[in-house]
């Protein structure tokens, strides 16, 4: 399969998809994927994007969870 933006070849695999929007961020891995060798872009199936959309509505349960450390960039200067 060809790559839609920069026309490289992509490989069938699995991915982590992250999701940042609405003060709400979550991660979904092994998500069957095609991603480009080129520019790394990550193409999903309709149906995947199907199942995907089930978790931002909090459809499932979390299998777990992680701490995350928050930096802010101008309390560095």
């Amino acid at each position: 399969m060809k790559c839609v933006f920069c026309g490289g070849e992509t490989e069938h695999t699995l991915v982590t998809f992250s999701y940042e929007g609405e003060n709400r961020h979550f991660l979904v891995e092994n998500v069957p994927a095609e991603v480009c060798n080129r520019c790394g872009e990550k193409t999903y199936s309709p149906g995947v994007t199907d199942e995907l959309l089930k978790f931002a509505k909090d459809k499932f349960k979390p299998v777990k969870k992680l701490e995350v450390p928050v930096y802010d960039f101008n309390e560095s200067r």
